[in-house]
């Protein structure tokens, strides 16, 4: 059953890193198309910039939600790496906390928020605001549970791990 799960798992990360990566050939698309219409052609056209800012918005949100794994994160680490494992831990549990209740506590303005956007329209291609501000929402819900999980196995004891400041990594 688990190794089902993580399997089914790894099939969806490699999912959600393949729609990363079409929203940044759509936003690099979209960024030659206005190099071409507007210094080639002297055409200048203002959908291409539409384009590149709602990739732009998608892919980092989608990446932050989907993609990026919690020890890719951005970190203080100069404090935690000085930490023992318990220390660690707690301030593992602390942070978690902090941005579970947050985050919930935002949850229901956002989706309102989202919802309300629904009669603003973008200029030139007409989408409706709703549907390009859900993917915070999409965000919101994905970090929630990703805080959740990462809660219940500090919870549990796990040591979230140590800092190595003598090696460089890409995250992989």
């Amino acid at each position: 059953m688990l190794a089902s799960l993580t399997k089914s798992g790894n099939w969806l990360r490699r999912r959600a890193e393949d729609i990363l990566a079409a929203l940044l050939a759509l936003m690099f698309v979209a960024f030659l198309l206005q190099i071409l219409f507007r210094y080639v052609l002297n055409l200048p056209v203002g959908w291409t910039s539409e384009v590149s800012i709602i990739a732009w918005l998608w892919g980092v949100l989608w990446g932050a939600a989907f993609v990026v794994k919690e020890r890719e994160e951005v970190r203080f680490d100069l404090l935690y790496g000085a930490f023992s494992a318990r220390a660690r831990r707690i301030a593992g549990i602390c942070t978690g906390v902090a941005l579970v209740v947050l985050y919930a506590m935002s949850l229901p303005a956002t989706i309102d928020y989202v919802r309300f956007m629904k009669v603003e329209r973008t200029a030139y291609l007409k989408i409706r605001f709703d549907y390009l501000f859900s993917i915070y929402a999409v965000f919101l819900g994905a970090i929630l549970v990703r805080y959740v999980w990462i809660l219940s196995q500090l919870f549990r004891g796990k040591d979230p791990g140590g800092v190595d400041s003598t090696s460089v990594s890409s995250g992989l």
